[in-house]
């Protein structure tokens, strides 16, 4: 059946789950866009085929590949971004909701007016908390769940230095690392049986007036392939968005060279298991690539992109802060031609570099392995205790 969506459909949509009994609509997982079931997917799978419960999967994008599911147990709502999207979340009656998008009550997503919904708030990057996300996008969350122990230490030492009450902090774990784990495995024989050994560098920055392709993409590009490296570009979506002519540019300057590639979609694509070196700036990509590849990043020095003016005040320096200079090297934009000569000192240091990255993992990220069955848990007993 080939759907219209379209506000009509939006509507039908929202009357749709309001039908529902009580049960069906306990728990509700909701998708900003078509990417975010990665990190719902383990908890759905344990909820779904462990636990036995039906759950409805509420998205705002009409291209979310979860609108074509056919399992029994989960059922899909596609509710688009306008004034059905509000109505469905004033008008919410659920147990719980469990959403990666933050900022709850601050822009057109509000808590429900009708019902007392238990809101879940999972940490969709591994970046900082109290640096990535603005300094109220967590407040109006009942409980959090936590990629790391950093992340934990991070959101009490907002709400001490704010004077917020205190959330629930689960220690719950990384699906989306999990995910590209369990990757790394599956293309292991692909990945030992590279056509040829020329070395491949991906790109894969953070967005931003500031950003790495935004200031010094071209330059970059250039000095890697005159280094004869095979050079993968891998713009963050918003920078496809708001920067499209400054990408045509780049496309058009290096499209004849071999060795260069414009990588637009990047969900499921073999540069992030290819490459054998990442450059980015401080993009959450970067702490994904090394903790899952156990591979260098050679971070170019630009300014930090910082959502949360007010973070110094909190006290902890941010993750991303400590761990570059671990997981790799930062080199200033100033010193560009000296990349070749810092990738090169990172494959020479890359066994070292990989036990590192090993440490750090297992040191800060939560249940690697089994965060859906943690996350599920919390679920359970959550609707256990209001039943």
């Amino acid at each position: 059946m080939k759907f219209n969506f379209n506000i009509k459909k939006e509507w039908e949509e929202v009357k749709r789950f309001e039908k529902l009994s009580d049960e069906e609509r306990s728990i509700v997982f909701y998708s900003e866009n078509k990417h975010d079931f990665i990190y719902y997917q383990s908890i759905i799978k344990q909820l779904t085929d462990f636990y036995n419960k039906k759950i409805c999967y509420v998205t705002s994008n009409k291209l979310d590949p979860m609108l074509k599911n056919n399992h029994e147990k989960i059922l899909t709502f596609y509710i688009g971004t306008g004034i059905a999207c509000a109505k469905f979340f004033i008008n919410l009656k659920s147990k719980i909701i469990i959403m990666t998008m933050p900022d709850l009550e601050t822009f057109h997503i509000k808590r429900s007016k009708v019902q007392n919904v238990h809101y879940v708030h999972i940490l969709h990057s591994l970046n900082s908390v109290h640096v990535a996300l603005r300094k109220n996008a967590l407040d109006n969350f009942d409980a959090i769940f936590c990629a790391s122990n950093y992340h934990i230490d991070e959101i009490r030492g907002a709400e001490r230095a704010y004077n917020l009450p205190k959330k629930i902090l689960v220690e719950q774990g990384y699906g989306r690392l999990e995910n590209l784990l369990e990757d790394v495995k599956n293309k292991k024989v692909y990945l030992d049986n590279k056509k040829n050994d020329r070395k491949i560098i991906l790109i894969a920055p953070s967005w931003g007036p500031n950003g790495l392709i935004e200031t010094i993409g071209k330059e970059i590009v250039e000095i890697l392939l005159n280094f004869d490296y095979d050079v993968i570009l891998r713009p963050h979506p918003m920078t496809l968005r708001k920067s499209k002519k400054l990408i045509e540019e780049i496309s058009n300057k290096f499209e004849n060279n071999p060795n260069f590639t414009l990588e637009i979609e990047t969900k499921d694509s073999d540069s992030f298991f290819t490459c054998d070196c990442m450059i980015s700036d401080w993009s959450g990509v970067a702490i994904e690539y090394a903790f899952s590849l156990e591979k260098p990043v050679l971070y170019i020095d630009v300014p930090q992109k910082i959502f949360n003016p007010d973070f110094n005040q909190i006290g902890i320096i941010p993750m991303e802060d400590r761990i570059r200079n671990q997981i790799g090297e930062i080199i200033s934009p100033q010193n560009l031609s000296d990349i070749p000569l810092s990738i090169e000192n990172l494959f020479k240091k890359s066994e070292e570099i990989k036990k590192t990255i090993q440490k750090i993992r297992s040191e800060t990220v939560f249940n690697i392995g089994n965060s859906g069955d943690v996350g599920a848990k919390y679920i359970i007993d959550f609707l256990d205790k209001t039943n």
